[in-house]
Protein backbone atom coordinates (compact mmCIF):
# COMPACT_ATOMS: atom_id res chain seq x y z
CA UNK A 1 0.00 0.00 0.00
CA UNK A 2 1.54 3.21 -1.10
CA UNK A 3 1.60 6.50 1.13
CA UNK A 4 -1.37 8.50 -0.11
CA UNK A 5 -3.88 5.40 0.21
CA UNK A 6 -2.23 4.79 3.84
CA UNK A 7 -3.23 8.83 4.38
CA UNK A 8 -6.84 8.26 3.13
CA UNK A 9 -7.28 5.63 5.12
CA UNK A 10 -6.07 7.05 8.41
CA UNK A 11 -8.23 9.92 7.65
CA UNK A 12 -11.61 7.84 7.18
CA UNK A 13 -10.42 6.31 10.55
CA UNK A 14 -10.44 9.53 11.99
CA UNK A 15 -13.78 10.80 11.12
CA UNK A 16 -15.05 7.50 11.78
CA UNK A 17 -13.75 8.27 15.12
CA UNK A 18 -14.63 11.59 15.57
CA UNK A 19 -18.60 10.74 14.65
CA UNK A 20 -18.51 8.19 17.17
CA UNK A 21 -17.57 10.78 19.70
CA UNK A 22 -20.12 13.65 18.15
CA UNK A 23 -22.75 10.89 18.55
CA UNK A 24 -21.79 10.30 22.11
CA UNK A 25 -21.39 13.53 23.36
CA UNK A 26 -24.86 14.29 21.85
CA UNK A 27 -26.33 11.31 23.35
CA UNK A 28 -24.97 12.45 26.99
CA UNK A 29 -26.27 15.86 26.41
CA UNK A 30 -29.43 14.67 25.62
CA UNK A 31 -29.46 12.53 28.66
CA UNK A 32 -28.40 15.23 30.52
CA UNK A 33 -31.43 17.76 29.32
CA UNK A 34 -33.74 14.81 30.21
CA UNK A 35 -33.02 14.06 33.50
CA UNK A 36 -32.87 17.89 34.52
CA UNK A 37 -36.58 18.50 33.03
CA UNK A 38 -37.76 15.12 35.02
CA UNK A 39 -36.03 16.31 38.05
CA UNK A 40 -38.78 18.07 40.42
CA UNK A 41 -39.38 21.74 40.72
CA UNK A 42 -37.30 22.93 44.25
CA UNK A 43 -39.79 24.66 45.69
CA UNK A 44 -39.31 27.95 46.55
CA UNK A 45 -39.31 29.02 49.92
CA UNK A 46 -41.87 31.57 51.03
CA UNK A 47 -40.40 34.69 52.97
CA UNK A 48 -39.71 34.43 56.39
CA UNK A 49 -42.42 36.84 58.45
CA UNK A 50 -40.19 39.33 60.33
CA UNK A 51 -40.42 38.51 64.08
CA UNK A 52 -42.57 41.27 65.97
CA UNK A 53 -40.44 42.83 68.38
CA UNK A 54 -42.66 44.23 71.48
CA UNK A 55 -40.55 46.08 73.89
CA UNK A 56 -41.49 45.67 77.56
CA UNK A 57 -43.14 49.15 78.58
CA UNK A 58 -44.60 48.85 82.22
CA UNK A 59 -41.39 49.97 83.28
CA UNK A 60 -43.45 53.43 82.21
CA UNK A 61 -46.16 53.21 84.28
CA UNK A 62 -46.60 56.54 85.96
CA UNK A 63 -43.41 57.72 84.52
CA UNK A 64 -42.49 61.21 83.56
CA UNK A 65 -39.78 61.11 80.78
CA UNK A 66 -37.66 63.90 79.40
CA UNK A 67 -35.71 63.99 76.02
CA UNK A 68 -33.05 66.03 75.50
CA UNK A 69 -32.63 67.19 71.66
CA UNK A 70 -36.63 66.20 71.68
CA UNK A 71 -37.19 68.03 68.26
CA UNK A 72 -34.42 65.97 66.56
CA UNK A 73 -35.01 63.48 63.91
CA UNK A 74 -34.51 60.78 67.19
CA UNK A 75 -36.56 62.89 69.43
CA UNK A 76 -39.91 63.55 67.56
CA UNK A 77 -39.58 59.50 66.95
CA UNK A 78 -39.41 58.71 70.45
CA UNK A 79 -41.64 61.25 71.71
CA UNK A 80 -44.24 60.11 69.31
CA UNK A 81 -43.88 56.43 70.24
CA UNK A 82 -44.17 57.38 73.79
CA UNK A 83 -47.19 58.93 73.68
CA UNK A 84 -48.66 55.64 71.74
CA UNK A 85 -48.04 54.13 75.76
CA UNK A 86 -51.21 54.89 77.71
CA UNK A 87 -49.38 54.10 81.18
CA UNK A 88 -46.89 57.38 80.66
CA UNK A 89 -47.76 59.91 82.59
CA UNK A 90 -46.19 62.97 81.29
CA UNK A 91 -43.55 63.09 77.79
CA UNK A 92 -40.57 66.36 78.46
CA UNK A 93 -39.31 67.85 75.20
CA UNK A 94 -36.13 69.80 76.07
CA UNK A 95 -34.20 71.49 73.59
CA UNK A 96 -33.12 75.05 71.95
CA UNK A 97 -35.01 74.93 69.14
CA UNK A 98 -38.34 77.33 69.70
CA UNK A 99 -39.78 77.34 66.20
CA UNK A 100 -39.17 73.18 66.14
CA UNK A 101 -40.96 73.51 69.60
CA UNK A 102 -43.66 75.32 68.35
CA UNK A 103 -44.68 73.29 65.13
CA UNK A 104 -43.99 69.90 67.43
CA UNK A 105 -46.74 71.55 69.94
CA UNK A 106 -49.27 71.94 67.17
CA UNK A 107 -48.79 69.17 66.12
CA UNK A 108 -49.92 67.40 69.48
CA UNK A 109 -52.33 70.14 70.55
CA UNK A 110 -54.74 67.72 71.82
CA UNK A 111 -52.29 65.66 74.04
CA UNK A 112 -52.30 66.93 77.46
CA UNK A 113 -49.44 64.53 78.75
CA UNK A 114 -47.11 66.96 76.03
CA UNK A 115 -44.54 69.71 77.77
CA UNK A 116 -41.84 72.33 76.59
CA UNK A 117 -38.50 72.76 78.10
CA UNK A 118 -36.45 75.47 76.37
CA UNK A 119 -32.87 75.15 77.25
CA UNK A 120 -29.39 73.92 75.99
CA UNK A 121 -27.53 71.50 77.77
CA UNK A 122 -24.62 73.36 78.33
CA UNK A 123 -26.68 74.93 80.58
CA UNK A 124 -26.57 73.29 84.29
CA UNK A 125 -28.62 75.49 85.80
CA UNK A 126 -31.77 74.91 83.64
CA UNK A 127 -31.21 71.22 83.46
CA UNK A 128 -31.69 71.08 87.03
CA UNK A 129 -34.81 72.88 86.94
CA UNK A 130 -36.13 70.66 83.89
CA UNK A 131 -35.40 67.62 85.61
CA UNK A 132 -37.39 68.05 88.98
CA UNK A 133 -39.79 65.33 89.22
CA UNK A 134 -38.50 63.13 85.91
CA UNK A 135 -37.96 59.58 86.20
CA UNK A 136 -36.33 58.87 82.87
CA UNK A 137 -33.84 60.88 81.07
CA UNK A 138 -33.13 60.02 77.02
CA UNK A 139 -29.89 62.43 76.35
CA UNK A 140 -29.94 62.55 72.46
CA UNK A 141 -28.85 66.60 71.93
CA UNK A 142 -25.66 66.69 70.28
CA UNK A 143 -23.75 68.33 67.20
CA UNK A 144 -23.89 65.12 64.84
CA UNK A 145 -22.24 66.64 61.79
CA UNK A 146 -19.07 65.39 61.28
CA UNK A 147 -17.29 67.59 58.40
CA UNK A 148 -19.00 70.71 60.82
CA UNK A 149 -17.79 69.18 63.97
CA UNK A 150 -14.29 68.92 62.53
CA UNK A 151 -14.35 72.81 61.71
CA UNK A 152 -15.90 73.61 65.02
CA UNK A 153 -14.33 71.51 67.64
CA UNK A 154 -14.45 73.39 70.89
CA UNK A 155 -18.84 73.85 69.90
CA UNK A 156 -18.69 69.70 69.61
CA UNK A 157 -16.95 69.69 73.19
CA UNK A 158 -19.26 71.97 74.74
CA UNK A 159 -22.16 70.50 73.39
CA UNK A 160 -21.26 66.51 73.24
CA UNK A 161 -19.00 66.35 76.41
CA UNK A 162 -19.51 68.96 79.09
CA UNK A 163 -23.20 69.10 77.93
CA UNK A 164 -23.32 64.89 78.66
CA UNK A 165 -21.72 65.81 81.97
CA UNK A 166 -24.07 68.46 83.01
CA UNK A 167 -26.81 65.59 81.87
CA UNK A 168 -25.52 63.81 84.40
CA UNK A 169 -25.21 65.57 87.19
CA UNK A 170 -28.76 67.29 87.31
CA UNK A 171 -29.97 63.68 87.01
CA UNK A 172 -27.80 62.42 90.01
CA UNK A 173 -29.02 65.79 91.96
CA UNK A 174 -32.45 65.26 91.25
CA UNK A 175 -31.99 61.86 91.77
CA UNK A 176 -33.57 60.27 88.14
CA UNK A 177 -33.76 56.55 87.96
CA UNK A 178 -32.48 56.38 84.57
CA UNK A 179 -30.56 57.86 81.94
CA UNK A 180 -29.63 56.78 78.51
CA UNK A 181 -27.36 58.15 76.33
CA UNK A 182 -27.74 58.07 72.46
CA UNK A 183 -24.56 57.31 71.27
CA UNK A 184 -22.98 56.24 67.33
CA UNK A 185 -20.90 54.08 65.96
CA UNK A 186 -18.62 56.63 65.11
CA UNK A 187 -16.98 56.36 68.95
CA UNK A 188 -15.62 53.23 67.73
CA UNK A 189 -12.15 53.66 67.59
CA UNK A 190 -12.86 57.87 66.44
CA UNK A 191 -11.11 58.92 64.01
CA UNK A 192 -12.74 62.36 63.89
CA UNK A 193 -13.64 64.81 66.40
CA UNK A 194 -17.55 64.07 66.59
CA UNK A 195 -16.89 60.16 67.89
CA UNK A 196 -14.06 61.40 70.16
CA UNK A 197 -17.07 63.80 71.71
CA UNK A 198 -19.21 60.42 71.40
CA UNK A 199 -16.61 58.37 73.35
CA UNK A 200 -15.76 60.85 75.86
CA UNK A 201 -19.76 60.63 76.46
CA UNK A 202 -19.87 57.04 76.51
CA UNK A 203 -16.97 56.92 79.05
CA UNK A 204 -18.91 59.63 81.01
CA UNK A 205 -22.12 57.90 81.38
CA UNK A 206 -20.87 54.73 82.20
CA UNK A 207 -18.53 56.17 84.90
CA UNK A 208 -21.07 58.21 86.23
CA UNK A 209 -22.44 55.07 88.34
CA UNK A 210 -19.69 55.11 90.61
CA UNK A 211 -20.78 58.23 91.85
CA UNK A 212 -24.34 57.57 92.26
CA UNK A 213 -24.07 56.55 94.83
CA UNK A 214 -27.50 56.30 97.04
CA UNK A 215 -29.35 58.50 94.35
CA UNK A 216 -30.48 55.34 92.72
CA UNK A 217 -29.08 56.57 89.46
CA UNK A 218 -28.44 53.78 86.45
CA UNK A 219 -26.54 55.78 83.60
CA UNK A 220 -26.43 53.63 79.93
CA UNK A 221 -25.79 54.04 76.76
CA UNK A 222 -26.91 52.51 73.22
CA UNK A 223 -24.82 52.69 70.54
CA UNK A 224 -26.03 52.16 66.44
CA UNK A 225 -25.38 52.94 62.87
CA UNK A 226 -26.39 55.17 60.12
CA UNK A 227 -30.17 55.45 60.91
CA UNK A 228 -32.29 55.28 57.04
CA UNK A 229 -34.37 58.31 56.52
CA UNK A 230 -33.04 60.30 59.31
CA UNK A 231 -31.97 64.76 59.30
CA UNK A 232 -29.01 65.26 56.89
CA UNK A 233 -28.63 61.08 55.71
CA UNK A 234 -26.95 59.34 52.98
CA UNK A 235 -30.09 58.35 52.19
CA UNK A 236 -31.95 61.33 52.29
CA UNK A 237 -28.73 62.78 50.02
CA UNK A 238 -29.58 60.62 47.66
CA UNK A 239 -33.22 61.40 47.04
CA UNK A 240 -31.98 65.05 46.76
CA UNK A 241 -29.45 64.19 44.11
CA UNK A 242 -31.74 62.04 41.91
CA UNK A 243 -33.23 65.05 39.92
CA UNK A 244 -29.70 65.79 39.10
CA UNK A 245 -29.16 62.39 37.99
CA UNK A 246 -25.53 62.27 39.69
CA UNK A 247 -25.26 60.95 42.89
CA UNK A 248 -22.05 61.53 44.70
CA UNK A 249 -19.95 59.25 47.15
CA UNK A 250 -16.94 59.63 48.42
CA UNK A 251 -15.20 55.80 47.92
CA UNK A 252 -15.99 53.33 46.13
CA UNK A 253 -15.71 50.80 48.81
CA UNK A 254 -17.07 52.56 51.81
CA UNK A 255 -19.59 50.74 53.76
CA UNK A 256 -21.93 51.40 56.54
CA UNK A 257 -24.22 49.82 59.06
CA UNK A 258 -28.01 50.65 58.49
CA UNK A 259 -30.86 50.92 61.07
CA UNK A 260 -34.88 51.54 60.62
CA UNK A 261 -36.18 54.21 62.77
CA UNK A 262 -38.71 52.24 63.98
CA UNK A 263 -35.76 49.56 64.84
CA UNK A 264 -34.67 51.99 66.59
CA UNK A 265 -37.18 52.87 69.25
CA UNK A 266 -38.28 48.96 69.71
CA UNK A 267 -33.62 48.88 70.65
CA UNK A 268 -34.39 51.94 72.74
CA UNK A 269 -37.63 51.13 74.87
CA UNK A 270 -35.75 47.73 75.45
CA UNK A 271 -32.63 48.92 76.44
CA UNK A 272 -34.10 51.04 79.04
CA UNK A 273 -36.35 48.52 80.43
CA UNK A 274 -33.43 45.78 80.59
CA UNK A 275 -30.66 48.54 81.98
CA UNK A 276 -29.60 48.50 85.24
CA UNK A 277 -26.48 50.92 84.72
CA UNK A 278 -23.16 50.37 83.36
CA UNK A 279 -24.37 49.02 79.96
CA UNK A 280 -23.80 49.85 76.81
CA UNK A 281 -26.48 47.99 74.36
CA UNK A 282 -26.07 47.54 70.81
CA UNK A 283 -28.18 46.06 68.07
CA UNK A 284 -27.82 43.47 65.95
CA UNK A 285 -28.24 45.18 62.49
CA UNK A 286 -26.92 44.48 59.07
CA UNK A 287 -24.18 46.47 56.65
CA UNK A 288 -24.50 47.32 53.30
CA UNK A 289 -21.62 49.29 50.81
CA UNK A 290 -22.54 52.35 50.70
CA UNK A 291 -22.55 52.29 46.67
CA UNK A 292 -24.83 49.51 46.44
CA UNK A 293 -26.93 51.69 48.11
CA UNK A 294 -26.68 54.35 45.43
CA UNK A 295 -27.39 51.54 42.57
CA UNK A 296 -30.51 49.97 44.76
CA UNK A 297 -32.09 53.91 45.46
CA UNK A 298 -31.06 55.36 42.12
CA UNK A 299 -30.25 52.94 39.38
CA UNK A 300 -30.63 55.12 36.56
CA UNK A 301 -28.22 57.68 38.13
CA UNK A 302 -24.57 57.95 37.44
CA UNK A 303 -22.07 57.69 40.38
CA UNK A 304 -19.40 60.55 40.67
CA UNK A 305 -16.73 59.46 43.47
CA UNK A 306 -15.54 62.66 45.31
CA UNK A 307 -13.13 61.57 47.85
CA UNK A 308 -13.39 61.16 51.33
CA UNK A 309 -14.18 64.18 53.61
CA UNK A 310 -12.17 65.32 56.67
CA UNK A 311 -13.02 62.59 59.64
CA UNK A 312 -14.22 60.33 57.25
CA UNK A 313 -13.98 56.40 58.08
CA UNK A 314 -13.97 54.48 55.04
CA UNK A 315 -15.72 51.35 57.20
CA UNK A 316 -17.56 51.66 61.00
CA UNK A 317 -17.08 49.65 63.54
CA UNK A 318 -19.93 48.84 66.45
CA UNK A 319 -17.77 46.98 69.12
CA UNK A 320 -13.82 47.33 69.38
CA UNK A 321 -11.50 44.02 69.67
CA UNK A 322 -11.40 44.91 73.43
CA UNK A 323 -14.94 45.14 74.13
CA UNK A 324 -15.71 41.72 72.71
CA UNK A 325 -14.41 40.33 76.28
CA UNK A 326 -17.05 41.82 78.05
CA UNK A 327 -19.99 41.40 75.36
CA UNK A 328 -22.72 39.21 76.05
CA UNK A 329 -25.18 38.10 73.36
CA UNK A 330 -28.86 38.50 73.55
CA UNK A 331 -31.59 37.65 71.21
CA UNK A 332 -31.85 41.22 69.52
CA UNK A 333 -28.58 43.05 70.97
CA UNK A 334 -25.09 43.09 72.70
CA UNK A 335 -24.38 44.51 76.09
CA UNK A 336 -21.07 45.63 76.86
CA UNK A 337 -20.40 45.39 80.77
CA UNK A 338 -17.80 47.38 82.03
CA UNK A 339 -14.37 45.51 83.45
CA UNK A 340 -14.80 44.76 87.09
CA UNK A 341 -18.69 45.10 87.00
CA UNK A 342 -20.50 42.06 88.55
CA UNK A 343 -23.62 41.59 86.37
CA UNK A 344 -26.87 38.92 87.56
CA UNK A 345 -29.12 39.95 84.75
CA UNK A 346 -26.72 38.54 82.17
CA UNK A 347 -25.82 35.27 83.70
CA UNK A 348 -28.17 33.10 81.65
CA UNK A 349 -26.65 34.91 78.47
CA UNK A 350 -22.77 34.00 76.97
CA UNK A 351 -19.90 36.15 75.98
CA UNK A 352 -19.41 36.92 72.17
CA UNK A 353 -16.35 34.58 70.80
CA UNK A 354 -13.20 36.62 71.20
CA UNK A 355 -12.01 37.03 67.46
CA UNK A 356 -15.63 38.26 66.91
CA UNK A 357 -15.78 41.20 64.80
CA UNK A 358 -18.95 43.65 64.44
CA UNK A 359 -17.48 46.54 61.50
CA UNK A 360 -19.73 47.01 58.62
CA UNK A 361 -17.17 45.68 56.36
CA UNK A 362 -18.10 42.32 57.48
CA UNK A 363 -19.60 40.20 55.15
CA UNK A 364 -21.51 37.87 58.03
CA UNK A 365 -23.95 41.30 58.71
CA UNK A 366 -23.95 41.86 54.49
CA UNK A 367 -27.83 42.25 53.70
CA UNK A 368 -28.73 40.51 50.87
CA UNK A 369 -30.75 41.60 47.94
CA UNK A 370 -34.12 40.43 48.76
CA UNK A 371 -33.21 41.99 52.37
CA UNK A 372 -32.14 45.32 51.18
CA UNK A 373 -35.09 46.04 48.87
CA UNK A 374 -37.00 45.07 51.78
CA UNK A 375 -35.02 47.14 54.36
CA UNK A 376 -34.91 50.66 51.56
CA UNK A 377 -38.38 49.40 50.87
CA UNK A 378 -37.88 49.16 46.87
Amino acid sequence: MGWSQRILKDERTLQSLEFCLNMQYSAAIMASTKQRQSRPKKQEKKPAKKEKWNAPTSFLKGKTVLVTGGTGTFGRAFIKQLLTFSEVSKVIVFSRDELKQSELAAHYRTEPRLRFFIGDVRDAERLKLAFDGVDIVVHAAALKRVESVEYNPFEAIQTNIIGSKNVIDAALYKKVSKVLLISSDKAVEPINLYGATKMVAEKLFIAANVYAGKTGTACSVVRYGNVVGSRGSFVELIERQKETGVITVTHHHMTRFWIRVDHVMEFVFEALSLMQGGETFVPKIKNMPVIDVVKLLAPSCKIQVIGMRPGEKLHEILLTKYETKQTYELPRMFSIIPVGRKTTWLKDHSLVAEDFTYSSDNVQFLLSSDEAAEFFKI
